[in-house]
C-alpha cells in the first residue's frame, strides 16, 4: 500500500499525480484538490475549475477577480 501525501492514509488504490516535476501519492481526489489547488487570492477557496487570472494572481471566479483588484 502506498501513502497519501495529504492525509497519511494508506490506501491499496492510491495514484500518482506529477506537477512541475514533483510527484504526489494520494488516496482520493479531495486530497489531491487540499494538496495542489491553488487559493483564490481574494475569497482562499481552492479554485477546482478553470478561474481566472488577473495582474498574476488566481481567483476562483470574475466577482473575485474584481473585488481582488479594489
Amino acid at each position: 500500500m502506498t501513502q497519501c501525501a495529504q492525509c497519511g492514509n494508506d490506501y491499496e488504490h492510491a495514484f500518482e499525480v506529477t506537477l512541475a516535476g514533483e510527484s504526489y501519492t494520494f488516496d482520493s481526489f479531495e486530497c489531491a484538490i487540499q494538496k495542489l489547488a491553488p487559493e483564490c487570492g481574494h475569497c482562499g477557496c481552492k479554485v477546482v475549475g478553470h478561474g481566472t487570472d488577473s495582474a498574476g494572481i488566481t481567483y476562483c471566479c470574475d466577482h473575485c477577480a474584481q473585488r481582488g483588484a479594489a
